[in-house]
């Protein structure tokens, strides 16, 4: 069904059985369970894209939806068969197993109730509590244009924790969460769910007591871990190979040139074992890669799926992703994050003379084109004279991705990752992502607050 003028294509074949439990008022009350099955045809012509899908298996249908590609893609004549080949894989970054079939039913609600009781005992002013856990099993087939045929079986895990706490009237909020690519059983390990709630109380209990936030230009100092989310929008989208195809990102035409600090260095590493944003291939078919965007300051590359590299002369680098049979292709992220540097993070908040140590971030905004964004603290601190001073609430951080990679001046030794928890959203699709990043001062920034 390839047209002889088509550049690229592929059939993608998804399975998909997912799960989840939700808690509050201290018993289960949702359950879910749900399969998502199709088959998406893909073919690519130049800058235009043919997709088409569906989610009856039988020939009719399958024949009909490659078909509407190649028709979507103006193809024109067909071309010549090719041989199916079996492509090899480099060594398999999770296992290939359904992460439900580790903790049953009945022990995963056991789990919720006892992190609710947990939570309550902690604090008599915890009055509301919520947990949830999911699980979802992906089997991906995926046929290329030159005969390439490629399988992956992905797990995917996740457990979320929010409480609520009042106190003369008062009430506050505190959320922990954490998964991967691994086992349930493995959520249940080294006190690792019950760590989560003593996070979620902890934060909700610190909103009681917190400050308003400082308002005006000042410096401040992020946390290591999911304060990379930061990096993510603000910086890592404006990396990937579409926006910078077609000119409308900051970075585009930078390649080679210097765009943040000397000693910022970002990579984009779909190889890290376990990790919620990693893949053995990606939706194309790539095997997922490490790659350097920026080295010591230096633009070094780009986020690339098949089409992209090739209308730009590159190679792709693993980042073409879809959320499922039924999406296109886009180039996205995988787990991206900041190298450490040198820098004692005790030092970095000790150097702030009056500013904001931002340990947790909660929502945001960001213009992909422009990198400007605006994110919400949840965990935040006023600092003076080098010293935590109190816990602030209502931090807000208003700024331009590429601007802020000028303005740091420290980078810690203490790189950390997030705990699996982030989800990235492009063009209607949204897939999981990692992020990390070490303590950072950043010499000025805006901080939307409302004390003086």
């Amino acid at each position: 069904m390839l047209p002889a003028g088509a550049d690229d294509g592929d059939l993608y074949l998804e399975h998909t059985v997912s799960e989840s439990l939700a808690l509050e008022e201290g018993r289960v009350k949702h359950v879910s369970a749900s399969t998502n099955q199709g088959l998406g045809a893909r073919v690519i012509k130049g800058e235009a894209g043919g997709h088409a899908f569906t989610d009856r298996l039988d020939t009719a249908a399958l024949m009909q939806a490659a078909g509407s590609a190649r028709a979507i893609a103006e193809s024109g004549q067909q071309r010549s068969p090719v041989a199916i080949h079996r492509e090899a894989q480099a060594p398999l970054l999770y296992a290939a197993t359904d992460p439900a079939a580790a903790l049953g039913f009945g022990e995963r609600k056991a789990l919720l109730e006892r992190l609710d009781q947990l939570a309550r005992s902690i604090d008599p002013r915890v009055k509301q509590v919520f947990a949830s856990i999911a699980s979802s099993f992906s089997d991906i087939h995926i046929v290329r244009m030159d005969g390439a045929y490629i399988r992956d079986a992905r797990p995917l895990v996740r457990l979320n924790v929010s409480v609520v706490v009042e106190q003369n009237g008062k009430k506050e909020t505190g959320t922990a969460g954490g998964g991967g690519r691994f086992s349930l059983a493995r959520l249940v390990e080294q006190d690792h769910a019950e760590e989560l709630v003593r996070k979620a109380v902890r934060l909700a209990l610190l909103n009681l007591d917190a400050h308003e936030a400082p308002a005006g230009t000042m410096p401040v100092v992020l946390g290591p871990g999911w304060p990379g989310i930061l990096l993510h929008e603000a910086i890592g989208h404006g990396l990937e190979g579409d926006f910078n195809r077609k000119g409308t990102s900051v970075f585009a035409d930078k390649m080679g040139k210097q765009v943040a600090a000397r000693g910022i260095t970002v990579v984009d590493d779909g190889t890290i074992p376990d990790r919620r944003g990693s893949l053995n291939v990606d939706d194309e078919g790539t095997a997922s890669n490490r790659t350097v965007l920026i080295e010591d300051g230096i633009l070094t590359g780009y986020l690339l799926d098949r089409q992209n590299a090739r209308l730009m002369g590159m190679q792709p680098t693993g980042n073409g992703r879809r959320e499922s049979y039924s999406h296109p292709v886009l180039p996205r992220m995988t787990n991206t994050f900041m190298l450490a540097g040198n820098d004692n993070p005790g030092d970095i908040v000790a150097s702030l003379d009056r500013g904001i140590y931002a340990v947790n971030f909660g929502g945001g905004q960001v213009d992909i084109t422009s990198g400007k964004f605006v994110f919400t603290t949840s965990e935040a601190y006023y600092v003076e004279n080098g010293k935590v001073q109190y816990p602030v609430k209502g931090a807000t951080l208003i700024g331009s991705g590429h601007e802020v990679l000028q303005k740091v001046s420290m980078i810690g030794n203490d790189l950390e990752l997030d705990p699996g928890v982030g989800t990235c959203g492009k063009g209607g699709q949204s897939v999981p992502v990692g992020v990390g990043l070490p303590t950072l001062r950043i010499d000025e920034l805006t901080v939307g607050g409302t004390e003086a």
